[in-house]
Parts: C-alpha cells; sequence; structure tokens
C-alpha cells in the first residue's frame, strides 16, 4: 500500500478514533474542529485508503481467563519456503497465538501465545507446535507483568 499524506485534521480523526472507535461523528467532529460532513467524508476516506483497517473491541484477556503470556521463539529445521509456509499455515489455525513475526537472528519466528495457565501452555507446546513439520528448536519466556501495551500507533507529523 503506498504511504497515504495526513494533513493536522487527519492525523486528529486517527488519534481519537485510535482511543475510541465508537465515538459517533457528531462527537468526532466536534473533538477536531471540523463539521460533521466533512468529518464524515474524511473518516471515509481514511476507511477507503486503507489506513483504517477496521473498527474492533478489545477485551480483556485477565477476565477471560487468558491471564498468562507466552513468547516464544522458534527455529525451524530448514529456513526454505515449503517449511515456512507450513508453519505459517499452522499458527494461523491456533486461536491461542495473537500474534506471530518472523524473524532475523537466531530464531525464524517469534510467537505471542495467550492461554489461562501455564499447563495449558504445555498443551499447546505438545499437542500442537512441536508437531509442526520444520519445527526444530522452541524458547519461550513467560511474562511476568505486562509493562505497557497499546493499539495506539505512533502518528507521523504532518508535512514532515
Amino acid at each position: 500500500m503506498a504511504e497515504i499524506s495526513l494533513d493536522e485534521f487527519d492525523r486528529k480523526i486517527l488519534e481519537v478514533l485510535q482511543d475510541n472507535a465508537r465515538i459517533s461523528n457528531v462527537e468526532l467532529a466536534r473533538k477536531v474542529g471540523l463539521s460533521p460532513s466533512p468529518c464524515l467524508r474524511r473518516v471515509r476516506e481514511l476507511e477507503g485508503s486503507g489506513v483504517v483497517r477496521s473498527h474492533v473491541t478489545l477485551l480483556d484477556p485477565a477476565a477471560l481467563g487468558l491471564g498468562v503470556s507466552v513468547f516464544t521463539q522458534v527455529r525451524l529445521d530448514r529456513q526454505v519456503e515449503t517449511s515456512l509456509e507450513t508453519f505459517e499455515a499452522a499458527v494461523l489455525e491456533r486461536p491461542e497465538v495473537m500474534e506471530c513475526y518472523l524473524m532475523t537472528g537466531d530464531a525464524d519466528y517469534l510467537l505471542r501465545v495467550v492461554v489461562p495457565d501455564v499447563p495449558s501452555f504445555e498443551r499447546f507446546l505438545i499437542d500442537h507446535l512441536t508437531r509442526v513439520p520444520g519445527v526444530a528448536n522452541l524458547r519461550s519466556s513467560f511474562a511476568l507483568k505486562q509493562v505497557k501495551y497499546t493499539t495506539a500507533l505512533p502518528l507521523p507529523v504532518a508535512g514532515g
């Protein structure tokens, strides 16, 4: 996707929407200093251009009994296209895997896994991750405390 040029109104709209995607257009317009019609037009343009991908509801993992976050480094036995595709397809099927990144360095992938407890992670590891063809090594670290978590992206400065 081509980079979009954002002016100050676009930035303000995105800042507000990142904080509260359920805000009414009238309230959004008031907060950013536009009338409702041009504000709505800008929101639709940001959606149409792909800058705004979707509007979601963020859930509290602990409130749902998913209080354990585990970061797992995965090393494959071979870094060939078929091995990468096989691993990625397997990970896409697992709801516990919240994020998966292809990496540089010692590990081929880094996963963020959310589970209710340590035995649940052990079951995920044994029943699923270790059974993916090509997985050579796994290293997991349990998060003790979440110091920062945000879904809000830093926005580029207008004209900069």
